[in-house]
């Protein structure tokens, strides 16, 4: 029996989430060539191609995909073993802030890995809105935040540039309407400036529901009584990109940003990392 590697592996992830050798080498603090190097290695282990390097990019081909399932399982159990077995007095409580709207679905994968990995570690989540999230950081009330803006301040790190998309009910058919019905929160940050492409495509709007709940937001748009607008991968389950053929006008891009803490720095350095891998993955 021959074994795999755990430093591979972890290399491997990371270029099959970034999508690219490069990229994956800046997360792994690895040069190019020593990422390649360890790839080459993993794949005359297995005697397997598991990338394609065909096209622009890199994807994963048939058995990198299979092994990409197996390398997360072995990884996660690998750290897990380690933090038990050696960071015993590792514990502490830390406080993670993110907009509601990229809760789903990495966040919930990332909690997860972190219980797993450092079971004496209390992560806190708290979500609300850009701004709050902002302020409640500069005054130290949160130790890593998420946010979506459309540039990064100074101190941050961009994780992402994500599409923002119109987002309405399965089969729905209000997209169509006008004047268009739109639903927002009152300090959602994607609010004016999509108001603002709409009247500069001549196209009729009137909010739907005036709220400061997501939940309420999401309500009226399952109902196709409104649209809305979220970023591509992260719109809740019962609800879908709509598809309009440029009936709409295009709502541009959005950054998301990380922003650090500089206590706690082992625990903040360990989740910005999960953070890292799981926002490179969706987008």
């Amino acid at each position: 029996m021959r074994n795999l590697d755990i430093t591979t592996l972890r290399s491997f992830m990371a270029v099959a989430n970034a999508g690219g050798v490069t990229r994956a080498a800046g997360f792994l603090n690895l040069t190019q060539s020593a990422v390649s190097m360890q790839l080459k290695r993993l794949e005359e282990t297995l005697n397997l191609q598991l990338l394609d390097r065909s096209g622009r990019g890199v994807t994963l081909t048939p058995a990198g995909a299979q092994l990409l399932t197996y390398a997360q399982r072995i990884v996660d159990l690998n750290d897990e073993a380690y933090a038990k077995l050696t960071d015993q007095n590792w514990e502490g409580d830390i406080v993670l802030g993110v907009p509601e709207d990229i809760v789903y679905p990495v966040i919930p994968q990332v909690l997860h890995r972190m219980g797993r990995t450092h079971p004496r570690v209390r992560v806190q989540l708290v979500t609300s809105f850009t701004k709050t999230l902002k302020e409640s950081f500069s005054k130290g009330e949160v130790d890593v935040i998420l946010t979506t803006e459309t540039g990064v301040e100074r101190g941050g790190e961009t994780l992402a540039e994500v599409p923002l998309r119109w987002i309405g009910a399965p089969d729905g058919q209000m997209w169509k309407a006008r004047p268009l019905r739109v639903a927002f929160c009152r300090r959602c940050v994607f609010r004016e400036d999509t108001l603002k492409r709409l009247d500069e495509a001549g196209i009729d709007w009137e909010l739907a529901v005036d709220s400061d709940s997501d939940v309420t937001i999401d309500a009226t748009v399952s109902a196709d009584l409104a649209i809305t607008t979220k970023l591509e991968g992260h719109a809740p389950p019962h609800l879908v990109q709509i598809e309009n053929g440029n009936a709409l006008p295009d709502l541009g891009t959005q950054q998301i940003n990380l922003y650090t803490g500089s206590g706690k720095t082992q625990m903040v350095d360990t989740l910005s990392s999960y953070l890292r891998q799981g926002m490179t993955a969706v987008a």
